[in-house]
Parts: C-alpha cells; sequence; structure tokens
C-alpha cells in the first residue's frame, strides 16, 4: 500500500525551498567529480567484460556457460549504469566528455541507445509519475493508472489485474524490450549520431551472437543469450521499479514546485553496499532527482542532509527496504484499477490542491 503524505499548500511554501537545499549542498562539495571512483569504476567493468569473455572460450562447449551468462547479464548492467552516470553529467565536468563516455558505454558496452534514452529519461526527471508527461508510466505492457486499466478486458484485463505477479517474470524481457526500443528510434527518428550508435549497437549485440555461435551449439547459444538478456532486464529494469511504482500518480494540470515534484513522488531504497551496487546507486533516488548531477558516491553523503531538510518543512521523505519496496511495487500494480478509483492511492497533495 502506498505511503500517504501531508503536505502544505503551494501558498504557503516559501519559493526558495529547493534554492536554499542547493545552496547548503554546493557549500558541501558533494557536487565535486569523483574521478578517481569513475576511473576505477570503469577500469574493473572493463577488466570484468574481458575476463568473462577470456573464460567462455577457455570452458567452450559447456552447460557451464550458464553461469558466465548470468555473470555476463550483471557485468553489462553495471555498463548499463556507468552509462547513466556519464549520461548525467556525473563523471566529468565537459559535457563532451560525458556525452561520449555514455554514448560508448551504452551503445558498444550495454547495447542501448544512448540518443533514445537521454530524451526519454530527461522526460522523466522533469516531471515523475506524472499522467502524460512521464513516459515511465505511459500506456504498456504494464498499467499504471486506473484510466488505463479500466480500458483493458477479457486477456489483457486479467493480466492487468495480476500485473505485480507477473511484474518479475515481464522483467527478465526487459533487456530485449530496451535493445528493440533503441533500434526503433534510431532508425525512426533522427537522432544525432544515429548511425554511429546503429552500428555501436548492432556490433555489440552481433558481436556476441557471432562469439557464442563459434563456442557453443545453437542450442547452447541460445540458452546463453536467454539467461543474459534475463539476468540484465530484471537487475536493469529492477533498479528503476521500486523508485516510483505505488508513489502518487500526478494529474496532467497539476503544477508542482520543484522540490515537491521530485520528493513526493520518488521513493528511496535503503540497505547496505550490496544494494547499492545491485542497484548502481538509484537507491538515493531522491537525492537522485534532486540533484542528477551529483557523483554517484555523494548520493548516500547527502541523503541526511535533504531528509533532515525535508523533516523541518514536513515534506514527507519515503524510505522503504528493498523487499519492503518491492512488496509495494507488486500491491500496488495487482490493485491499480480497483485502488485509483476508491481513492487509496489519490495523490493527498493533489486533493489538498483541489480543496
Amino acid at each position: 500500500m502506498t505511503e500517504q503524505l501531508g503536505v502544505t499548500p503551494v501558498a504557503a511554501r516559501p519559493t526558495s525551498s529547493y534554492t536554499d537545499l542547493a545552496l547548503t549542498v554546493r557549500e558541501s562539495g558533494l557536487m565535486v567529480r569523483c574521478y578517481g571512483y569513475y576511473w576505477r569504476s570503469l577500469g574493473l567493468a572493463v577488466l570484468a567484460l574481458g575476463a568473462l569473455v577470456g573464460a567462455m572460450v577457455w570452458l567452450g562447449n559447456s552447460w557451464l556457460q550458464l553461469v558466465l551468462a548470468a555473470l555476463l547479464g550483471v557485468v553489462l548492467t553495471q555498463f548499463g549504469f556507468l552509462g547513466h552516470d556519464a549520461a548525467h553529467r556525473q563523471m566529468f565536468v565537459s559535457a563532451a566528455w560525458n556525452e561520449w563516455t555514455a554514448r560508448i558505454l551504452s551503445g558498444a558496452g550495454a547495447g542501448l541507445s544512448y540518443g533514445w534514452w537521454r530524451g526519454k529519461h530527461n522526460l522523466h526527471h522533469a516531471a515523475p509519475n506524472q499522467v502524460g508527461r512521464d513516459p515511465d508510466i505511459a500506456p504498456g505492457a504494464v498499467v499504471f493508472t486506473a484510466e488505463i486499466a479500466a480500458q483493458r478486458t477479457g486477456v489483457a484485463g486479467w493480466i492487468t489485474r495480476h500485473q505485480g505477479w507477473l511484474f518479475f517474470p515481464l522483467l527478465t524481457l526487459e533487456g530485449v524490450n530496451l535493445h528493440i526500443a533503441g533500434l526503433r528510434a534510431l532508425y525512426a527518428s533522427k537522432l544525432p549520431y544515429r548511425s554511429l550508435e546503429t552500428v555501436l549497437i548492432l556490433s555489440r549485440l552481433g558481436g556476441l551472437v557471432v562469439l557464442l555461435l563459434v563456442l557453443l551449439p545453437p542450442g547452447k547459444a541460445a540458452a546463453f543469450l536467454a539467461v543474459q538478456m534475463a539476468v540484465f532486464g530484471l537487475l536493469l529494469g529492477g533498479s528503476f521499479a521500486p523508485n516510483h511504482t505505488g508513489m502518487p500518480i500526478v494529474p496532467k494540470s497539476l503544477k508542482l514546485d520543484f522540490l515537491h515534484r521530485q520528493v513526493l513522488m520518488t521513493r528511496n531504497v535503503r540497505g547496505s553496499f550490496l544494494v547499492d551496487a545491485a542497484m548502481g546507486g538509484l537507491n538515493y533516488q531522491i537525492e537522485h532527482h534532486l540533484f542528477p548531477s551529483m557523483p554517484r558516491p555523494h548520493l548516500k553523503l547527502v541523503r541526511p542532509m535533504v531528509r533532515d531538510y525535508c523533516e523541518v518543512r514536513e515534506i514527507p521523505y519515503t524510505e522503504l527496504g528493498l523487499f519492503a519496496s518491492y512488496g509495494v511495487v507488486i500491491d500496488y500494480l495487482n490493485h491499480v484499477g480497483v485502488r485509483d478509483r476508491s481513492g487509496a492511492f489519490d495523490c493527498p497533495l493533489a486533493a489538498q490542491l483541489r480543496g
């Protein structure tokens, strides 16, 4: 069940609420780039990828290759996280260095289109969970709003009513979906460096297929690819799902100030170093939305500052453990249509402003 919010009407909020916080954070030094961390992370990711390819060649025709397939899915997910950090200009001061690093990590590493993802992701950051503005809650295989759920009948309606239980199986297909969506966008849109990105992605995807067919019989090669794609989709999609799903859905016409827009619609995920690594630092989602260019290692350091700032201003700061957050996701998705119509998932902020 989604967390209940109690907030102050917009008219009572000082317009400097985010400005004050941003100034304090800048003075703390936490916006400074972490070059050592990122060069080390890039080097380890490349070394891990090289080691896995070497192990695949050494192991040859064996079903133990499926273990390497799962590990490859983990490593490629880290390439995706690093590409995300570069796209948000967390790595370098130079915009060009960040952009090209993100393009190479995304295309040649993760097999994803940087140009397509950047446009989509920027829209999400501008208006998280807002109907008609956030592409992450647009109609698709998974339904996030009551209006769309009400339109699903028959088999599609049954799937929508049980989509929470189907969510993790669907995530295993997310890797394939992201590859296809990126290539489709490159084909249909005039994205910058479209030809280069297409070559990078097709070379990465095609190169893996060729390597597998050289090393393995077709059946084992297909099984390897299926395991790698499933792990990649599960980890990458699973790192985004708990951050906004089950938080209030914002009506299309509602206007919010930046601080409330980013905090009220976002959830952090508590955890250990392993959670930080598995989610690429995206478990500090509130801080990431407030300071998208802040280097990943500093997000956990700024968290107490942001939490205390919100507490003083009575802005609900939502944070759950990993399993509890997935429980909210499953529960919300299974009942999105019923509960949205009953008002349990209506945004209390919107209710106050309407009043």
